[in-house]
């Protein structure tokens, strides 16, 4: 499904050269609930921001279901890029529109949005999230776990492949985390589409994500089953996201 070979990507700000991603490769597979982990400065948002297509790798390159996406121009890019669905960690609602008009609001950038089509889709997602009876509410009158939900939904307007997640439940607190989770996992389920879930959290990829990758100082340094990750002795995720790596 998605492919990373040796990307990089650096930036050059006022102090210099910083290496945000050094030779990242990772393989994500059709229907996997992927997780990637690692403390903040790591890297993780910005392996988020390459794979969505909001920046451009500096060196390598990612390949969705075999296309390279830095080659694709026009017409290819765009349908490529509606493909990947994203959940953002602020929820980055639109504040003055209902539910159903925040969900419905990617249908609606279509030239050629039937009215019925969407409205049906914005329906069928929202019971799919557990907030059918809040579509005419705004985002002021719902409880943080609505919003992402909200946000969840209106990622998946457009039927992508893959829901890629940015710290999804960082603002949550731990009931509401497992009901976000738990919905996550019944979407992979129903609808098969492929997740990644960007994460601090250790419990996070431990509850919901089947493989994972372990980034740190811009570099992977684990990769593979969760639960064997996990369970090795030798493993360096506790380590590392608990503060205790040596020097």
């Amino acid at each position: 499904m998605i492919e990373i070979e040796h990307l990089s990507k650096v930036y050059i700000d006022k102090n210099g050269r910083v290496n945000a991603l050094q030779d990242v490769s990772l393989s994500i597979q059709k229907g996997d609930i992927f997780g990637v982990i690692g403390m903040s400065g790591a890297g993780k948002s910005t392996l988020l921001r390459c794979l969505s297509m909001l920046e451009t790798p500096s060196e390598g390159r990612i390949l969705l279901e075999g296309q390279d996406l830095s080659t694709l121009k026009g017409a290819a890019r765009r349908a490529a890029h509606k493909k990947m669905g994203v959940v953002f960690q602020g929820y980055n609602l639109l504040m003055q529109k209902t539910v159903a008009e925040n969900v419905a609001f990617p249908l609606r950038l279509e030239k050629k949005a039937d009215k019925a089509a969407v409205d049906a889709r914005v329906a069928e997602l929202l019971a799919l999230v557990g907030l059918a009876d809040r579509a005419g509410a705004y985002p002021a009158q719902l409880s943080g776990g609505q919003k992402q939900r909200v946000a969840i939904a209106r990622a998946l307007a457009a039927n992508p492949a893959v829901l890629l997640c940015d710290e999804p439940t960082s603002a949550l607190d731990a009931l509401t985390t497992r009901s976000v989770l738990e919905l996550l996992a019944d979407i992979n389920r129903k609808l098969g589409v492929t997740i990644v879930i960007i994460t601090h959290e250790l419990n996070v990829v431990k509850t919901v994500c089947n493989r994972m990758a372990v980034i740190d100082d811009s570099h992977i340094v684990e990769q593979g089953d969760t639960a064997r990750i996990f369970e090795a002795p030798q493993s360096r995720i506790a380590r590392l996201l608990l503060g205790k790596e040596e020097a």
